[in-house]
């Protein structure tokens, strides 16, 4: 699945084309993807300029100069094709405008496309409930100790609680848990707060790192431009199975299944 780095490197590959654009085209190829498209989408999208596209956890918008805004989930295996050499059979969603042409390739359709007005995008429910941005001044130890208060869940699951941080998914937070020191099975009420002066450092630098590279880039990801991003060679732990640690400490990396997901660690550097 895409994650906030390769949501992040989206919507700045759509922006250079699509930021102060005017949308002349809108094409939907099916009814629906996870659930149905927007009645009104080609009516209001139609005609319409691009005043600018930002990101919400793992939604990325694009702000319409008519009062809303197309909010878009890349599901499993959603990306944006800009100007495609030929038509596939998975582009569900083509914008054109004077110069460029932009389709939304969805192979398993678990993505989805929602319309929301300006005013409303604080409350859309799936906004309303989540928790401060990772990258963002929200994200700190105090939010953290305050979030974590008490919590017997592991820090692994809390920090894949986007209630308690927005945006962030599997590979990142292994990756964060592992250059904080911290071990993925641990409660979240007893990571203590030099862990937490740790840990949030780590998660933003992670995430920051990816989006330099251009994310992950596992299995169907690719950047807008097709490019493959090259974050997935720098991996410390995920998805090393029984390779040394690349700290040098004679530890293993390890997997175990925590909420049905995988979490790889170091048997010997995190605590």
């Amino acid at each position: 699945m895409p994650e906030l780095p390769e949501v992040e490197t989206t919507v700045r590959g759509l922006a250079r084309f699509l930021d102060g654009a005017r949308i002349t085209r809108v094409q939907l190829n099916r009814p629906n993807l996870r659930r149905p498209f927007p009645p009104d989408l080609v009516q209001v999208m139609t005609g319409a300029t691009v005043t600018h596209l930002s990101r919400r956890a793992k939604y990325g918008l694009l702000h319409l100069d008519r009062g809303s805004a197309m909010i878009f989930h890349l599901g499993m295996s959603g990306r944006w094709r800009i100007d495609p050499e030929e038509p596939d059979k998975h582009d569900h969603l083509v914008l054109e405008t004077a110069n460029h042409q932009f389709a939304l390739c969805d192979p398993r359709r678990f993505g989805s496309v929602d319309l929301i007005g300006e005013p409303d995008l604080d409350q859309w429910p799936q906004f309303a409930a989540l928790g401060p941005e990772p990258l963002g001044s929200g994200l700190s130890a105090e939010h953290l100790k305050a979030a974590l208060k008490e919590k017997t869940q592991s820090i692994k699951l809390c920090l894949l609680d986007q209630r308690i941080v927005a945006g962030l998914g599997n590979i990142y937070v292994c990756e964060a848990l592992w250059r904080a020191g911290i071990h993925p099975t641990k409660a979240g009420g007893k990571v203590t707060k030099p862990q937490l002066a740790k840990l949030v450092p780590a998660i933003k630098d992670v995430l920051e790192t990816s989006i330099q590279d251009g994310g992950s880039s596992l299995r169907d990801y690719a950047q807008p431009d097709g490019e493959l991003g090259y974050f997935a060679t720098r991996f410390d732990v995920y998805g090393r199975t029984g390779e040394p640690c690349r700290r040098e400490d004679n530890g293993t990396i390890r997997r175990i299944a925590q909420g049905g997901r995988s979490t790889w660690y170091c048997t010997k550097c995190q605590k």
